[in-house]
């Protein structure tokens, strides 16, 4: 399909305008049920909370900093720790900038995680709302056909 194809010039606006103030009025009880629908399916302010399964990754997203180090070794151990922490003191400005991108990656993703999240909650919520809609119609289509 093609933008032209789109574009319609046939009805003019002033004629769709006209068209509906010749609709009639919606009774009051109509359009409150379809108030409380749309109502009903307005997404409610996400919580500022992480969903829980981020929560681990989130923590870890920064990997310039390590744990402290550790060693196992009874004799040279503790040798060991203090040259570990000597090279992560001289070298962390170059460890910051060599990780600098992998870190900006790592928040990035995690939020596109979370909207992806927050998203498919808010669809799922507006699903059931409207499954339930549906289902009431249903019955009193039911309801309806059952009269003689």
């Amino acid at each position: 399909m093609r933008a032209e194809d789109l574009i319609s010039t046939h009805p003019t606006a002033e004629a769709v305008a006209e068209a509906l103030r010749r609709l009639p009025r919606p009774e009051p009880e109509k359009v409150d049920a379809l108030r409380s629908r749309f109502t009903a399916t307005l997404a409610p302010a996400s919580s500022a909370a992480w969903p829980h399964f981020l929560e681990g990754a989130r923590r870890k997203r920064d990997s310039r900093y390590a744990d402290a180090p550790t060693s196992h070794r009874p004799v040279v151990g503790p040798a060991l720790v203090m040259a570990k922490r000597a090279f992560r003191l001289a070298f962390q400005p170059f460890i910051n900038e060599a990780l600098r991108r992998q870190v900006e990656f790592n928040e990035s993703i995690l939020d596109a995680l979370a909207l992806i999240y927050e998203h498919q909650r808010t669809q799922a919520r507006t699903q059931a709302l409207w499954r339930q809609e549906v289902d009431k119609q249903l019955e009193q289509l039911a309801a309806e056909r059952k009269k003689p």
